[in-house]
């Protein structure tokens, strides 16, 4: 991942699955003075099971340095998330489709993207957040990793949304993501690129 175009932090992610269950499995470590400033690396780890209609998290994890994990437990029995954070818990209701964080960004592996728009909530173990996609279109991207015909996913702002979102599909690698651009307000470029792809 780099900030305006310094390299600031290297992820590793794995997906694996037996065709019932997933686990998806991410580490990032900060690079340079980057990882001086932010010591200890981010973990985060999704988990859950394969259905008809793709994957339905069980548990999301989000370990930050020495700090205390942060929990998105999905009860598709109850139809609630209850996230823990800091000691405390929270249930909200699930309305409809729902990812965490990192299962969001791998779920089109198991069911590719249709339609116009995709939307969908979104819960990391700090609340849920509603994402909406609109598919913007196939697109031929570079990267370290390779050249890719890519499917490109713009994120529609709600009001109070400040932050630009864009995503990259690989289309012949079962849809997996291989770029994430986020623009902050003050046009701060948060840019993660696929630097290999197995």
């Amino acid at each position: 991942t780099s900030r305006n175009g310094t390299v600031m932090v290297e992820v590793s992610e794995t997906l694996t699955h037996d065709g019932k269950t997933y686990r998806i499995d991410s580490d990032a470590r900060g690079k340079g003075l980057f990882a001086f400033a932010n010591r200890g690396s981010v973990k985060r780890e999704s988990r859950g099971t394969i259905e008809a209609g793709g994957i339905r998290p069980l548990e999301f994890r989000d370990q930050r340095g020495d700090r205390q994990p942060e929990f998105a437990r999905f009860d598709w029995a109850k139809y609630q998330v209850v996230e823990e954070r800091n000691g405390k818990s929270e249930a909200t209701p699930i309305k409809g489709a729902m990812q965490d964080r990192l299962s969001f960004l791998w779920s089109f592996a198991f069911t590719p993207p249709g339609g116009k728009e995709i939307a969908l909530d979104v819960a990391d173990g700090r609340g849920v957040s509603r994402f909406r996609y609109a598919i913007s279109g196939p697109e031929k991207l570079k990267t370290p990793a390779g050249e890719f015909e890519a499917l490109k996913l713009v994120k529609q702002r709600d009001p109070g949304d400040d932050r630009g979102t864009e995503l990259w599909l690989a289309v012949r690698h079962h849809y997996v993501p291989v770029r994430v651009l986020v623009v902050e307000k003050d046009g701060t470029r948060l840019d993660q690129v696929a630097t290999r792809v197995a």
